[in-house]
């Protein structure tokens, strides 16, 4: 699916062939494929989940998350290693778009030796600098780095705060800030909301946003829904919350399609604005 010039792109995460069915119905112009989104944040899929996602919905840009664990984003060696493996593996087997990622030091900074190899790994495809960011001790400090690094197509930022309404004042520093820093507005290092992303709160961000040159959103539209287990073992799990043991994540078309629909009315009225 080619991105239409001068709209406003629509990012979904999922881990599922079903829900990434679901956010292409939905509008969905990009999937971020992952794992395990619902615990965690997410980690790195299998080969087989993105092959067949790119089998039933083959025209979308995709981009594979690169995580090794839930957890903290302070990697040891070995974990670097299985990364860099993970990410030739992705590149020889299957068509993507680029990847998703993100490594810091034990005192909040972005970690631009590890960064660096791994960009070198992914280079020439797109590499999104992931809410690692919002765990930074300094998000303009960490802003510096990540441009410093080099190669880095744009960063996902909730604004570190746990929703990206809620970081709404820093998302506007920061945009402010690239205006300064990134010499091309097109092609060079973007900044992309996500977390809390939806119909409800999207039409305060855009209009907060789309002036400071906005181009990009991310969102997972999803929520716990019931498995098909008909017989489940009581007193027994496999660890996860209780309320969700025996759910499933799944993206909801009609949650994304009202994103698309705001999304689309939003940035028509903005472009079509005498102001821009």
């Amino acid at each position: 699916m080619a991105i239409v010039p001068g709209t406003l792109l629509i990012e979904v995460c999922v881990d599922s062939v079903q829900s990434a069915v679901a956010a292409v119905k939905g509008g969905a112009d990009r999937l971020e494929v992952c794992g395990n989104l619902g615990v965690g944040g997410g980690t790195t899929p299998t080969v087989g989940l993105v092959k067949a996602i790119q089998t039933v919905v083959p025209d979308v840009q995709t981009m594979v998350m690169i995580r090794p664990r839930v957890g903290d984003f302070l990697y040891s060696k070995e974990e670097v290693s299985i990364m860099l493996d993970d990410i030739r593996v992705f590149k020889e087997l299957t068509q993507i778009r680029g990847f998703v990622v993100g490594a810091l030091t034990k005192d909040g900074r972005v970690d631009v030796e590890v960064m660096k190899l791994i960009v070198d790994e992914i280079l020439p495809l797109e590499i999104c600098f992931h809410r690692a960011f919002d765990m930074t001790r300094d998000p303009v400090e960490a802003l510096s780095d990540i441009a410093e690094i080099g190669g880095i197509s744009r960063v996902l930022t909730s604004g570190q705060k746990p929703k990206a309404p809620e970081g709404l004042p820093t998302l506007q520093k920061l945009f402010n800030i690239r205006q300064k820093v990134v010499d091309d507005p097109m092609w060079g290092l973007t900044i992309m909301p996500g977390s809390g992303v939806n119909g409800n709160t999207l039409p305060s961000l855009l209009e907060t946003l789309l002036p400071l040159g906005l181009r990009e959103i991310h969102m997972s539209g999803g929520k716990w829904i019931s498995g098909g287990m008909a017989f489940k073992k009581s007193g027994m799990g496999m660890g996860t919350d209780k309320d969700t043991e025996w759910s499933v994540w799944r993206t909801q078309e009609d949650e994304v399609r009202t994103a698309k629909e705001i999304a689309t009315t939003m940035y028509a009225k903005f472009a079509s604005s005498p102001a821009t």
